[in-house]
């Protein structure tokens, strides 16, 4: 336990501010509000040093938590800013996305055992509430042009799509000194980040502001560039003298259910309804990009996607939605925080219903869906118990039907890349822990192999191949 300060030994964390549910449920504005400077440290305080740090092992990026958090007790927060930078290209972004639950918060020592006198569990350290307070007050109190470009060691690298792989492998060889560039197929940097994620979870200047950071740096962003298209994997090594390529372009391309009504007007990917609404800001009164406004809206699927588009459907005014999720609450995957935020707004989760078919009117128009009741067995591969046929059918009326069942890679790079494999799934296939892919000089990470996972792993991939690519050009030289 640290000496400096009176530890905090309250079982339990500071509560977060947040907008009021039925508030927030009508606006576009972050829920979360963030701590104050008192608040964090109060927080901070909480934290025992434990020698073995058990939180750092569980950080994708291993970021040292107990020595950021410490500077926070203390009210270093610049310091406490400089220790995370050490390892995570983009804190603001990760103390606000990651799931810290089943990562470093869930090994937190703080959270063993049950407080005596509520007999409720106590509670791991604030980790991710940490984060994203001190690079909020870094970022509120700093300004590109502070950064210090490091001296060009004269090599080039590409990377492909600015999702968090991409800007984490950016990031740490521009540090090394790389002239780093980054394509990406839309017309604005971020990724996942700005198409997938709403404003009301993860604000854009938040993203802009980790992108201009990069370009502080020296990354050079191109938009607007479909790689396998505009340029291919062979001419950016051939003809464009990059030395390596690293592959970070994630999994947009969706999934749907296969059941009869997929066809019908107001049926919608989760990938398609998010990317109108956060990228293109359809939820404007200016916006030049429509979007269906609904009046009863069923999201299929139970993920924090899933969770990202009925909250969104909320507050583009819809009367009523519904999550229709085959199994029960116990095996829902999204975030915890997420599913207890959505219920709060109001969200109907109607769950062990199976849709069998999406059904039209006379002008082929959404008006409901049917659904199969379901029934739990046995665990299956997955680990959840699986969903088990009752014979008993419903139907529901909606307006707009929202496909979230999951992602996979876009084919267009494997198709015009000569020997880049890929498995069954479509993901790019990877033979060492830093990503290198069955072709020379080209690597890959993130969702583009793992398929749809999580911000804060894909920075972990993204890391591991900068690491290795620099391990290749510089073993080269």
């Amino acid at each position: 336990m640290y000496k400096e300060y009176k530890p905090n030994m309250a079982p339990f964390k500071n509560p977060m501010p947040e907008q009021e549910p039925l508030v927030r449920a009508h606006n576009f504005k972050e829920v979360a509000e963030g701590y104050t400077a008192e608040m964090a440290m109060d927080e901070a305080k909480r934290c025992l040093g434990c020698p073995t740090k058990p939180c750092v092992a569980h950080c994708p990026v291993n970021i040292n938590i107990p020595d950021f958090i410490h500077e926070v007790a203390l009210g270093n927060f610049e310091k406490a800013y400089e220790i995370i930078s050490q390892s995570s290209a983009l804190p603001a972004v990760c103390g606000r996305v990651c799931p810290q639950e089943t990562q470093c918060e869930g090994k937190c020592t703080r959270g063993i055992g049950v407080d005596p006198k509520t007999k409720q569990p106590k509670e791991p350290v604030a980790i991710g509430r940490l984060e994203r307070f001190v690079a909020d007050y870094h970022n509120a109190h700093s300004k590109p042009e502070d950064i210090v470009r490091p001296e060009s060691n004269g090599h080039k690298v590409a990377v492909i799509g600015s999702g968090p792989s991409g800007l984490t492998c950016a990031g740490d060889l521009a540090k090394k000194g790389y002239d780093v560039t980054i394509f990406e197929a839309l017309h604005l940097a971020g990724g996942v980040l700005v198409y997938g994620i709403p404003e009301f979870r993860l604000p854009k200047s938040i993203v802009q502001k980790e992108v201009d950071n990069l370009k502080a740096l020296g990354v050079k962003v191109e938009t607007n560039m479909v790689i396998g298209r505009v340029i291919t994997i062979d001419e950016l090594l051939a003809e464009y003298h990059f030395e390596a390529v690293f592959i970070g372009s994630g999994a947009g391309l969706p999934r749907f259910l296969g059941i009869p009504g997929e066809n019908l007007n107001g049926v919608y990917s989760a990938n398609e309804f998010l990317t109108r609404t956060n990228l293109m800001k359809a939820y404007l009164a200016d916006s030049n990009t429509p979007i269906q406004k609904a009046k009863n809206v069923a999201v299929v699927g139970g993920g924090n996607v899933a969770m990202d588009a009925a909250r969104s459907a909320l507050r583009l005014g819809a009367e009523h939605v519904y999550i229709i999720y085959r199994r029960s609450l116990e095996e829902l995957p999204a975030r915890k925080e997420e599913v207890h935020h959505a219920m709060q707004e109001g969200v109907d989760f109607q769950l062990l219903n199976n849709p069998v078919e999406i059904i039209g009117d006379e002008n082929n128009n959404v008006k409901a869906m049917k659904v199969e009741v379901m029934k739990l067995g046995e665990p299956d591969a997955s680990g959840r118990r699986k969903p088990i046929s009752t014979g008993e059918f419903k139907e529901i009326e909606v307006d707009c039907v929202i496909c979230s069942i999951g992602t996979s890679p876009n084919p267009l790079l494997r198709q015009t890349t000569k020997g880049l494999e890929t498995n069954p799934h479509g993901c790019i296939i990877t033979k060492t822990e830093g990503g290198l892919t069955t072709r020379d000089h080209v690597y890959a990470g993130g969702d583009a192999v793992t398929g749809a996972a999580t911000v804060i792993l894909a920075m972990g991939a993204g890391k591991h191949a900068a690491k290795a690519i620099d391990e290749e050009i510089m073993g080269a030289n």
